[in-house]
């Protein structure tokens, strides 16, 4: 490291850079917080938390979902979804996003609510425009979980969480 650093020489880069990887690697700082959100968190939000705290490590970073206009459950056909992959969403609880819920994140990421996605201020957001599981069948929520999983990972890469 210390190699690439003096080639870098003073560059501004090299501190930024620097400085996230000893964010990364600081066991003391908390894990940063990544909030899935849609409208009802009863799919989209509700797969991509589950799919990221699966695959990111913990210690590094952690995932929460919740929704603006929360469901009274997760659809049954993505429970059945991410049941094929071993994850168990029946015990999960859609839940409404609120400004204490986000205090603390360093990203929300929405997905695909339009008009109606949250805006926090302070925080970083991006929006992947997602289809709804909502009254579709197996095949098509398989297809919106395979691309879901495809973000995350790109995500949990980018951002350097990987285990």
């Amino acid at each position: 490291m210390r190699k690439r650093k003096q080639a870098l020489g003073a560059s501004p880069a090299w501190g930024f850079l620097e400085v996230r990887a000893m964010m990364c690697q600081d066991p003391s700082m908390p894990p940063a917080r990544v909030i899935f959100a849609c409208v009802h968190n009863a799919g989209r939000s509700q797969m991509a938390a589950a799919l990221f705290n699966t695959a990111a490590d913990r210690s590094r970073a952690e995932a929460i979902s919740a929704g603006t206009a929360p469901a009274a459950h997760v659809h049954p056909v993505v429970v059945d979804s991410m049941r094929e992959l071993g994850v168990d969403l029946s015990g999960a609880q859609p839940q409404l996003l609120t400004a204490a819920l986000a205090a603390d994140a360093a990203l929300l990421v929405t997905m695909g609510c339009g008009e109606s996605c949250p805006v926090i201020p302070g925080v970083r957001r991006d929006d992947w425009p997602l289809a709804d599981p909502k009254d579709q069948g197996p095949e098509a929520v398989r297809a919106i979980r395979e691309d879901i999983r495809t973000r995350v990972a790109q995500l949990i890469s980018a951002e350097g969480w990987n285990p």
